[in-house]
C-alpha cells in the first residue's frame, strides 16, 4: 500500500479536489490530507509520497519522513523543499509547469492596474464616504522590466504589449523570446532600471536572485515607478523595500509573496506606505487542481510502476541516479 500525504493550505474544497482525483484514477492509494505542517504528525512517519506547496513546508517533516522517496510540489517553486536540511538524499522532488501563465500574468495585470489608478486609495475613501479624485496613470507607453524569463514572462509580455507597453525582459541567459523588446541580462537591471516604469520579479528563487532587487535598484528606480513582485518573497529585499517607500524613492509596490508565509501581523509591511498585500493570489484561482492533475497522474503512474526515471517535471534527481 502506498501512503500520499497532501499537505497544503488551500481551501477545504481545493484539498477535497486533489483526494477524489487521484482516487478516481488510483484506488489502491491510501490518502490523509492535512492544512498545516504542524498537524502531519499521526501520518508522517508512514508517507512515501508527499504533494506540498513550498511555503507551508518545515524541515521537521521530511526529518519525520523516514519512508519518504517522492515529492510532487504543487506548483512551480521548489525552494523551501529541496533546500531543507533534512531531506533524504534519495528523494525525488518533481514540480508543476506551464499552468501558471493565465493567472499569474492576469494577477499582475490587476496589481499594475492597481497601483497606477491608485485603486487602494479609492477603497480607503470608500470606508470614510469620501469622494475623491485624481488623474489615473496609464500602462500605454510605459516600459515594464520583467525580472525573469520563463514560462509566466512569455505569457506576460504579450498582454503587456497589448497595453501598449514597452518590454524588457531581465534573463541569466538573454535569448529573443516572444513579445519582449528586448532583452538584457539580469547582472543588468541596476542599469537598466532608471527606464522603468514597471519593476515585475518573477524570477525563481536562488542563491543568485536573493535580495537581487534591493537598495541599488530602487536607488535606480525612477521615483515615479513602481514594484510588483509574484515571484518569491526572498528575491526582493523586503527591508530595503520599505526603506525606499518610506522615503518616497519609488513610487509604490505591490507584494504577492513574502519571505515568510502567511505574513505574520506583527510585520511592518502591513504599514508600509504605498504598500498593498496580496495573500499569494497569482496563482491560485479556480480549476487549479484540474490543471495540475495531468502533470500529478503522469507522475503517480511513473511511480507506481517503478519507473520513476520517466517522470516530468523532475527538480532534483536522488542521489542514487
Amino acid at each position: 500500500m502506498t501512503n500520499i500525504l497532501i499537505l497544503t493550505e488551500v481551501q477545504e474544497a481545493m484539498k477535497a479536489r486533489y483526494k477524489v482525483m487521484l482516487l478516481e484514477r488510483f484506488p489502491q492509494l491510501t490518502i490523509n490530507v492535512v492544512g498545516h505542517h504542524n498537524d502531519v504528525g499521526p501520518y508522517i512517519a508512514d508517507t512515501d509520497v508527499l504533494m506540498c506547496f513550498s511555503p507551508p513546508m518545515a524541515d521537521h517533516v521530511v526529518r519525520e519522513a523516514p519512508k519518504l522517496k517522492w515529492i510532487q510540489a504543487l506548483g512551480t517553486g521548489v525552494d523551501n523543499i529541496v533546500d531543507l536540511p533534512s531531506l533524504g538524499k534519495d528523494v525525488v522532488v518533481t514540480n508543476i509547469r506551464g499552468i501558471h501563465g493565465a493567472p499569474v500574468s492576469e494577477a499582475t495585470i490587476a496589481y499594475m492596474l492597481s497601483l497606477a489608478r491608485g485603486m487602494p486609495q479609492t477603497a480607503l475613501a470608500q470606508t470614510r464616504s469620501a469622494w475623491e479624485r485624481w488623474p489615473a496613470k496609464l500602462l500605454d507607453g510605459k516600459t515594464v522590466g520583467i525580472y525573469g524569463v520563463g514560462l509566466i514572462a512569455e505569457y506576460l509580455a504579450p498582454i503587456c504589449k497589448a497595453f501598449g507597453m514597452k518590454t524588457i525582459g531581465f534573463s541569466g541567459t538573454p535569448r529573443p523570446a516572444p513579445g519582449f523588446d528586448r532583452m538584457v541580462a539580469r547582472a543588468d537591471l541596476v542599469a537598466t532600471a532608471p527606464e522603468l516604469d514597471f519593476l515585475v520579479a518573477l524570477a525563481p528563487l536562488t542563491a543568485e536572485t536573493r535580495h537581487a532587487i534591493g537598495d541599488k535598484v530602487f536607488a535606480a528606480m525612477k521615483p515615479s515607478a513602481y514594484l510588483v513582485n509574484v515571484a518569491r518573497g526572498g528575491v526582493v529585499d523586503e527591508k530595503a523595500l520599505i526603506t525606499a517607500l518610506e522615503a518616497g524613492r519609488i513610487a509604490g509596490a505591490a507584494l504577492d509573496v513574502f519571505s515568510e508565509e502567511p505574513l505574520p501581523s506583527t510585520s511592518p509591511l502591513w504599514r508600509t506606505k504605498n504598500l498593498t498585500v496580496f495573500p499569494h493570489l497569482g496563482g491560485y484561482s479556480e480549476g487549479y487542481e484540474d490543471r495540475a492533475m495531468p502533470t500529478i497522474a503522469a507522475n503517480m503512474a511513473c511511480y507506481l510502476s517503478g519507473d520513476t526515471k520517466k517522470m516530468i517535471n523532475i527538480v532534483r534527481k536522488p542521489a542514487s541516479w
